[in-house]
């Protein structure tokens, strides 16, 4: 399975957790690791390139730090720009059906901070529900994120715990989807 790792981390190179997530998944058969604010930093992004990327993918990672509730800026624009109607959606849009989409997402805050009636009242599977109903759009199959929170916190053990744990999770073949409204 040919997988295609989409890294949207402003500065990969200050990350704690996402540069080390990236890292260890390097070495794995048949993948590419794409530093995206490295590619685009004028968030000019070459739309005809980042398509024949996704074509020849099976399987699309978007890894990135949660900000407000949701992704950094260039991911939006990557998505408004690359998921282009006709595309990857509307009648003559199936460029990417029948593919996987995956998010790798590291929260900085806790895990209990996260869920109904706690501090931010929502899961995190939750507020990542629109990137589930644009996998609809675009004909992908919605992968159950791999999420990290807690990541502003955590120490070099955590931080090798989740790589292992993520390097193990995208070598697995079959990845399940992530049902509507779980």
């Amino acid at each position: 399975m040919k997988t295609t790792v989409l890294v949207f981390h402003p500065d990969l190179s200050t990350s704690n957790v996402n540069a080390k997530l990236a890292e260890a998944i390097k070495d794995l058969t048949d993948i590419e690791v794409r530093d995206m604010y490295q590619l685009y930093p004028d968030f000019k992004i070459d739309v005809a390139a980042e398509q024949a990327v996704l074509e020849e993918a099976d399987r699309i990672v978007l890894q990135f730090p949660m900000y407000w509730y949701s992704s950094p800026a260039l991911v939006k624009q990557w998505e408004d720009a690359v998921l282009a109607y006709g595309w990857a959606h509307g009648s003559a849009g199936d460029k990417l059906h029948g593919k996987e989409l995956l998010l790798v997402v590291t929260p900085g805050a806790p895990t209990e901070l996260y869920g109904h009636g706690n501090d931010f009242k929502y899961t995190v599977t939750e507020l990542l529900r629109p990137f589930q109903a644009t996998s609809n759009l675009i004909g992908t199959d919605f992968i159950t994120p791999f999420i990290s929170t807690g990541a502003s916190r955590m120490d070099d053990a955590e931080i090798a715990e989740r790589a292992a744990a993520y390097k193990a999770y995208l070598s697995t073949e079959d990845l399940v989807v992530l049902a509507d409204f779980e």
